[in-house]
């Protein structure tokens, strides 16, 4: 079995080399579960720094959009480069430092084990995520969930987490057209328009001072409105 980890990067110099290490700490773990290949692609998504030089010496594929397109564009570019390779499994991770490596593994387990075909992350269950800013949470945990089952019948705990693992069917299924932040609720809407099963997983989300804040919630939220009422 091939399983692809995609990482969305813009402007990350001071978190990739960690999160990539990281990543690459958690292969024995993942060959336990039968994987014989483990592929770490970091897309660059127009940084104007030293991201995907970083990338490279860290051992991880890099592929580079020339100019800034959003993670939702970055996501789909890494999703085609997991299809085109023939992968079984691929998972989505966040390049800022703000998710723990160590949760790759259990949730691709997960994913194997219980026949589901997406797994996606949760902070609200198991262990709470630490430092959250109170109006994001507010806008994540609260007016995000209800304005994302309005719009696509879908209940979950957490409605915007970068945090997911798809097997091959959801992977070939799911097709992203949302360059920005939207692209989560074009995820879950696709759960349902497909008939895919899923299932959400506690996964350790920490805040950082230079992590996404207020403004970066409400930018999510924004998003969501300005993509889907244009």
């Amino acid at each position: 079995m091939h399983l692809v980890i995609i990482v969305p990067a813009y402007n990350e110099t001071q978190h990739l080399g960690r999160v990539c290490r990281g990543l690459f700490e958690q292969n024995s773990r993942l060959t336990e579960l039968g994987f014989k290949r483990i592929t770490t692609v970091v897309v660059d998504d127009g940084s104007t720094d030293a991201t995907a030089e970083i990338a490279r010496c860290e051992g991880a594929v890099v592929i580079r959009h020339p100019l800034n397109r959003g993670q939702g564009a970055a996501l789909e570019t890494g999703d085609e480069y997991a299809r085109v390779i023939g992968a079984d499994v691929a998972v989505h991770f966040d390049a800022d430092g703000q998710f723990n490596p160590g949760d790759v593994a259990p949730a691709v387990q997960a994913l194997l084990t219980s026949g589901k075909e997406v797994i996606l992350g949760s902070r609200w269950l198991g262990r709470p995520a630490r430092g959250v800013p109170f109006v994001k949470r507010i806008l994540l945990r609260t007016v995000g969930r209800w304005f994302t089952y309005l719009q696509t019948g879908v209940w979950l705990t957490d409605f915007h987490n970068g945090f997911r693992v798809f097997n091959r069917r959801a992977l070939s299924l799911i097709r992203l057209t949302h360059d920005g932040m939207a692209h989560n609720a074009e995820i879950i809407a696709a759960l349902r328009r497909h008939r895919l099963t899923f299932a959400e997983w506690p996964v350790e989300v920490t805040y950082h001072e230079y992590g996404q804040g207020v403004r970066g919630g409400a930018k999510i939220f924004w998003d969501l409105l300005w993509e889907n009422f244009r």
